[in-house]
């Protein structure tokens, strides 16, 4: 049985951490910016983790991460 080839797009979107959890940047913080408030976009910087729902599709993309 071959390797399986990892999605190069989805590892360079996705971390992994050290205790297994996979984060990810969030969405809408690249444009029509002026309408959102700071409070918006200064949440927006931060990482958030991967849901369980979604990493199912995840190992299969990525299955050496």
């Amino acid at each position: 049985m071959p390797k399986i080839k990892t999605n190069r797009g989805a590892a360079k979107r996705f971390k992994v951490t050290g205790t297994g959890k996979v984060l990810r940047a969030k969405a809408f913080a690249r444009h029509l910016l002026t309408s959102k408030t700071t409070k918006q976009k200064r949440h927006l910087r931060k990482a958030a983790t991967l849901s369980s729902a979604n990493m199912k599709n995840f190992k299969h993309m990525c299955p050496y991460l």
